[in-house]
């Protein structure tokens, strides 16, 4: 039996400026299935390779799989559907999947708007990928599908979702087929190297409305650290990676096994650079271990700082006060770290003097690069629910970060977008002429003129924000700058709407709607904790305090 795994051909002018990213979730369910004795597995990275529907739709037909499956985050929903429609259109004898974090949630609209895909498959695929494709090979699909957990599906245009499958328990048991990806396409550019994105943990043992890490995974697994660095060791000795990413959230949230996988990394000599996201709040705690963190190879720290007034501190809730978010990007650029900062603009409150207050903390901060994020609330959060008729635009090709969702009262999205790029100018131009030739030399400095040439390039072709394809050429084009919203799509009713998830913890609490961004959680994980919540912890200006 043949199975095909595609990867949709989405572009945002986002994250993708610095390099292609290599779609880990193939490697995994391709592991999975190699596992439980299926090998003719195929992958076709539509999204790399820029592969346009005919010559998707030829390389299908040659092909000719038995199952075909596609994964889609939200913005890249559309494109996912039309892959399964394809798929259809050329082997209507060939079962359609469809997983990913927004089809988990979304089925309820999902599926009447492409009736084309035989299920979703909710949340961990590997499991319950490994079920269906025995159904298929032994015959017994689709009256199979009722018994198989994880599901969702028509059945006589009704859509029928089976009990949630149990999370993947052994984690350190998986083990992804890296062989199925081209890992000569996938560079980073500001190294000029192979990049891989693995993870150390899946899940958050916090439950903060706005997220979807852990809705989609549900509970908190940590990996043993040796584990994650044999997984390093190979795709650098094996696939020639250069440069990793870890796909956690927060990976520095549990600092016992953060600082045991730093350990390793020496002890090994793996001699390999990285980065990660995480929060200020870890950053200050972990103060006196960032220097072991740099020696194991860490380059890049990506802080959600999310805001530079205090005033949108506060309305983030955000257990961190200015001064604090300048203190971790000291700390940081003193231990040799690469340090960018991250703003949340595009609140409903957003005016043309919050903006600008968001560059000037980024030159008080001095943080070595900056990034302005599109408030992007997620459909199948709490938060977008409670947000209720200040979110208009349902068109979720656009829910990528550099588009507008919400529009400020204050002003317009064009010149939303207008004043985020003026920031962008000012801050990379004072950069380019007077900090990063001068920025020492060794790693730092090359990887941050590595990182201006990855932005050069993107402005240049025009891919940065899409500017090229909604038409902003400056400040002259912010009244005509046309985002292209497609008016056709409208807001899911809240009965298709899995807001709900089984939590496999102790602690039931949910953390109310609130403002906050990724890495927004107040909580702290206590050294001794691997998935059981802690007692909550709030930063103060006198350090941490535990709530009540």
């Amino acid at each position: 039996m043949r199975i095909l795994f595609v990867h949709p051909n989405y572009h945002s002018g986002g994250a993708e400026i610095a390099g292609n990213w290599p779609p880990a979730w193939v490697a995994y369910l391709t592991g999975a299935l190699r596992a439980a004795g299926f090998d003719d597995l195929h992958f076709f990275d539509a999204m790399t390779n820029d592969l346009d529907d005919e010559v998707l739709r030829a390389r299908i037909a040659a092909l000719a799989p038995d199952i075909v499956g596609a994964t889609a985050i939200t913005p890249s929903i559309y494109k996912a559907e039309r892959v399964l429609q394809i798929a259809r259109e050329v082997r209507p004898g060939a079962v359609t999947l469809l997983g990913g974090v927004h089809a988990t949630f979304m089925y309820g609209q999902v599926l009447p708007e492409a009736p084309w895909i035989d299920a979703v498959v909710r949340g961990e695929g590997e499991e319950i990928m490994v079920e269906v494709a025995r159904a298929v090979a032994e015959g017994r699909w689709p009256a199979a599908r009722a018994a198989i957990r994880g599901l969702a599906y028509l059945e006589e245009g009704r859509v029928v979702a089976t009990p949630a499958a149990p999370t993947v328990k052994a984690i350190d048991a998986l083990s992804p087929d890296w062989s199925v990806l081209e890992w000569e396409k996938y560079t980073y550019i500001p190294l000029g190297v192979r990049v891989a994105i693995p993870n150390m943990a899946r899940g958050c043992p916090f439950t903060c409305s706005f997220c979807s890490q852990w809705k989609f995974w549900r509970d908190y697994r940590i990996r043993d650290p040796k584990k994650v660095v044999d997984e390093i060791v190979e795709l650098k000795e094996k696939y020639g990676v250069g440069f990793f990413i870890l796909a956690d959230e927060e990976p520095t949230i549990n600092r016992k096994k953060f600082i045991a996988f730093c350990k390793e990394l020496i002890e090994r000599e793996v001699d390999i650079l990285w980065g990660i996201n995480t929060r200020v709040t870890d950053i200050l705690r972990d103060e006196d271990v960032l220097p072991l963190y740099r020696r194991a190879g860490l380059i890049h720290v990506s802080l959600g700082t999310e805001a530079a007034a205090q005033l949108k501190l506060d309305l983030f809730n955000k257990e961190t006060t200015v001064a604090q978010n300048k203190k971790a990007i000291q700390l940081l650029r003193e231990a040799g770290i690469v340090v960018e900062a991250q703003f949340i603009v595009g609140l409903e409150n957003e005016t043309a003097e919050t903006l600008e207050e968001t560059y000037r903390m980024a030159r008080d901060w001095a943080p070595d690069l900056a990034n302005w994020s599109m408030y992007t609330p997620w459909p199948f959060s709490d938060l977008f629910r409670d947000l209720g008729d200040r979110v208009e635009i349902f068109d979720y090709e656009k829910y990528n970060f550099v588009t507008p969702i919400i529009k400020p009262q204050a002003m317009d999205r064009g010149e939303l977008l207008d004043r985020v790029m003026n920031n962008y100018r000012r801050f990379y131009f004072r950069k380019a002429l007077f900090s990063y030739p001068w920025s020492g030399s060794g790693a730092r400095r090359r990887y941050l003129l590595g990182c201006l040439k990855a932005f050069l390039k993107a402005g240049f072709e025009r891919k940065f924000y899409d500017l090229g394809k909604v038409e902003y050429w400056g400040p002259q084009s912010r009244k005509t700058v046309d985002f292209g919203f497609d008016a056709t799509r409208r807001r899911a009713a809240d009965t298709a709407v899995e807001w709900q998830t089984t939590q496999n913890r102790r602690s039931k609490a949910v953390i109310p709607a609130e403002l906050m961004a990724c890495g927004g959680g107040r909580q702290q994980m206590a050294e001794d904790q691997d998935g059981t919540p802690p007692p909550r912890v709030a930063f103060t200006r006198g350090g941490p305090r535990a709530e009540a």
